[in-house]
């Protein structure tokens, strides 16, 4: 069944097939490596950047404070990014969703929606929902309320966060 010419053959094509990858690996090395093969150039382009002192200095971040934002919130802007809270939150009094209804939520004391059963973070807090304690949680809620049931990741923009609770206050 098996002599040694067979043996011999598959073995010569195996060695055969073991020498095509290795002379396709170098020419493939070759033809792809833009390597300097160990000069001091370093292969590429060269970028001049001239240093300049004003270049290291940072930039800086101007904080705006919120009430100045909520002083010149677009109602109407807040109106389309209301469509987010919307899967959860209801705007009519009562009306429970997956959250709390909205409804008067501004100025209203904290866990005060009727009917609501809400997370042990939340009732833990105190005080009443002021746009600023609004804008707080809006932007992230877990920071806000550690242990929140509130699985949403936040709202970064200030302008956005005044705008929309601008439309809530609508809602009286």
């Amino acid at each position: 069944m098996f002599d040694t010419m067979t043996i011999t053959k598959a073995f010569a094509s195996v060695c055969g097939a073991m020498l095509v990858l290795l002379l396709g690996g170098w020419a493939a090395e070759g033809l792809y490596n833009v390597d300097s093969h160990g000069d001091d150039h370093v292969p590429g382009y060269a970028i001049l950047i001239e240093e300049d002192d004003a270049a290291e200095v940072e930039e800086e971040v101007i904080e705006v404070a919120f009430a100045d934002v909520y002083a010149t919130a677009d109602a109407g802007a807040g109106e389309r990014l209301w469509r987010q809270c919307s899967a959860c939150h209801q705007l009519n009094a009562g009306a429970n969703g997956v959250g709390p209804y909205l409804h008067g939520v501004v100025n209203r004391p904290k866990h005060a929606a009727e009917g609501y059963n809400y997370s042990d973070a939340l009732m833990a807090q105190t005080g009443e929902w002021t746009p600023e304690n609004l804008s707080s949680f809006i932007e992230n809620p877990r920071a806000y309320a550690p242990g929140t049931a509130m699985a949403y990741n936040g709202m970064r923009e200030v302008e956005d966060r005044a705008n929309l609770i601008a439309y809530l206050a609508t809602f009286q």
